[in-house]
């Protein structure tokens, strides 16, 4: 017999070190022909993080995104950043990110002083141009400020080049009295609802659909961000129904040696419908707002489907990975107890 079960969970993921040292470097860099170059030394491991942070120098140097590139394999000599780990990146690489654009601006305008013949604080930046306050025709392109900086015409040459380093506050305990304390990093929340079948003759669980909605502080990437959701229900179907978390249970002999003997899902075990949504709630702490999230997008899955399991049987299933052998076993105790 096949018994449906719906079961709901509601998780949080901080995200940033937390207080434990959490600093980052970045510089970008103008080329002659106008275009950027970013060096920062968080990895992409997938998850996005270089278009993130390139999204960021765009924006706040107001160029278009193609106009920035960004090197993966450039991490041996970039900037410090601490780590692709913490879901940190989002939320801790783009104030370096911030602070080398505001640089790279700032000695911009003092090499164009020369050439537009004003003081450094009569020129502004707008839309990828320094320009003379009250004058916009008296103006000049990234490209043809790159350009003279590499080949002079009526100034030395130049290798313009911002750098920006941030670290979050330090660790402070809370206040006895009222309970504050200065914030050090972020929390994202996310809630999970699981649909369910169990058939009690195998013991078989099969998950028809999962919704998960996170909310994200500012999704400066939305495609990005359902990836992450839709990406995190892997680990966590693994978890709940198939990955053993004791790698030497009972004993070392029963010790997996591949991936035959250790079952990860693929998407021909993802549920036939799988819904996602994002909230934004801009966060103080992070630049536009935005915070990371991504690795608890893992963690709502395995409480939902758990609680989806005992709606559907009656019974809660208290360990990981609910197998067949699990569920007939809970089955027939219940049973047996009458």
């Amino acid at each position: 017999m096949k018994k449906k079960g719906v079961g709901m969970a509601c998780v949080l993921h901080p995200t940033g070190n937390k207080g434990a040292g959490d600093p980052s470097n970045a510089a970008i860099q103008l080329k002659p022909d106008g275009t950027l170059v970013l060096l920062v030394g968080a990895v992409d491991l997938g998850q996005g993080s270089t278009t993130i942070l390139r999204q960021f120098a765009a924006d706040l140097m107001e160029v278009p995104i193609e106009h920035v590139f960004a090197s993966n394999f450039a991490d041996d000599f970039a900037p410090l950043s601490l780590g692709s780990f913490a879901s940190r990146v989002t939320l801790i690489d783009p104030h370096a990110v911030e602070n080398a654009a505001e640089d790279l601006k700032k000695k911009i305008r003092e090499y164009a002083s020369d050439l537009l013949e004003a003081h450094p604080d009569d020129l502004e930046y707008k839309e990828g141009k320094v320009f003379v306050k009250g004058a916009p025709d008296r103006s000049m392109t990234l490209a043809e400020v790159g350009g003279a900086s590499m080949f002079g015409g009526g100034a030395d040459p130049a290798l313009l080049v911002g750098t920006g380093a941030w670290q979050p506050a330090r660790f402070h305990p809370h206040d006895p009295e009222t309970g504050a304390m200065p914030a050090v990093g972020a929390i994202s929340f996310g809630a999970c609802v699981a649909e369910v079948e169990v058939d009690t003759e195998t013991g078989m669980v099969d998950v028809t659909k999962l919704t998960q909605v996170w909310e994200v502080g500012k999704a400066v990437n939305p495609l990005l961000v359902r990836q992450q959701i839709n990406g995190g229900l892997h680990p966590g179907l693994g978890t709940t129904l198939t990955e053993n978390s004791y790698p030497y249970y009972p004993n070392p002999d029963w010790a997996p040696e591949n991936f035959s003997d250790y079952a990860l899902p693929t998407f021909l075990d993802y549920p036939e419908e799988t819904l996602w949504g994002i909230e934004e709630v801009p966060h103080p702490a992070g630049v536009k707002g935005a915070k990371g999230f991504s690795e608890g997008s893992t963690n709502g899955p395995p409480p939902a489907i758990m609680a989806a399991i005992h709606d559907a049987i009656g019974i809660w299933i208290d360990e990981y990975p609910a197998t067949p052998e699990v569920i007939l076993r809970a089955l027939e105790a219940k049973e047996a107890s009458g």
